[in-house]
């Protein structure tokens, strides 16, 4: 029996829950990163096999892990990414799953980029929306077949409450922490291109965009403040917090759900 649709038992319909992903292959992008290595140890976690990918080697070791493998790959290298999805498929087998974390952050040393509205460098959008998005769509584009192959493919584009919701200015003031225009546009634009292709990749494939709230690392005292009492639930979000949304996204538990932004912000944006 096809183990990537629901199963009926006397006419019921049975309700699956993460187990549905046992034995599929999911493909992290970004999976050396904060949320990609700690989705990949979700995935591992329910039985599924993962393949990292992220143009920086990872801390941990895979080579005890016959079910995990990661590529060192510019993921906005369209002939490297085509030669990855093609050996993951002969490594694994197949390929049912993409969850697209990887951005273009830059850092508080990059000129223009962590800088006030008025200093931030246009020069740097190219970059940033060409990892953030462009190369998305051509992995998705690449991966196609692979994914359509089997009936339950899925694509989780990791986006960001910046992606539809405005900044706050006073929260970020006297913090050293900008809002930053072309990471936002990013994420607006993969939020639309997650709808985009889910028409286009349906029936056979869904795809859907999550959008975390603010993740805390260590910030500014004052800022991480700030944004609490702005949060319903009166904290920062961890990397934690996007496992069960992304497995939810990725499993038979959401299999009529595509074209979809899951607002995963405890609450910040209901205001």
């Amino acid at each position: 029996m096809d183990r990537c649709r629901f199963q009926e038992v006397d006419a019921i319909m049975t309700v699956p829950d993460f187990g549905s992903l046992e034995g599929r292959v999911v493909l992290i992008t970004g999976g050396a990163g904060h949320i990609g290595s700690t989705l990949r140890s979700a995935f591992r976690s329910v039985g599924s096999s993962v393949a990292t990918v992220d143009i920086t080697e990872t801390d941990d070791d895979p080579t005890d892990d016959d079910g995990w493998q990661h590529f060192t790959v510019d993921v906005a290298d369209q002939e490297s990414m085509s030669g990855t999805i093609d050996e993951v498929v002969d490594i694994f087998g197949r390929l049912d799953v993409i969850v697209g974390t990887a951005s273009w952050m830059g850092d508080s040393t990059t000129p223009g980029w962590n800088a006030p509205f008025e200093q931030q460098d246009v020069s740097l959008w190219p970059e940033v929306l060409d990892l953030g998005v462009t190369a998305n769509f051509s992995l998705v584009r690449l991966a196609r077949s692979a994914l359509a192959e089997n009936g339950c493919g899925s694509v989780v584009l990791i986006s960001s409450l910046y992606g539809f919701c405005a900044p706050y200015p006073a929260m970020y003031h006297g913090t050293g922490i900008n809002n930053l225009a072309g990471y936002a546009a990013s994420k607006g634009a993969l939020t639309q291109l997650a709808r985009w292709l889910s028409t286009m990749m349906a029936p056979e494939v869904r795809v859907n965009a999550l959008s975390p709230g603010g993740i805390f690392r260590d910030q500014n005292p004052d800022f991480v403040n700030r944004y609490k009492e702005r949060t319903p639930l009166g904290r920062m979000a961890s990397e934690d917090d996007l496992i069960g949304p992304v497995l939810f996204l990725a499993s038979d538990l959401s299999q009529y759900v595509t074209g979809h932004d899951l607002v995963v912000d405890g609450g910040y944006s209901v205001w």
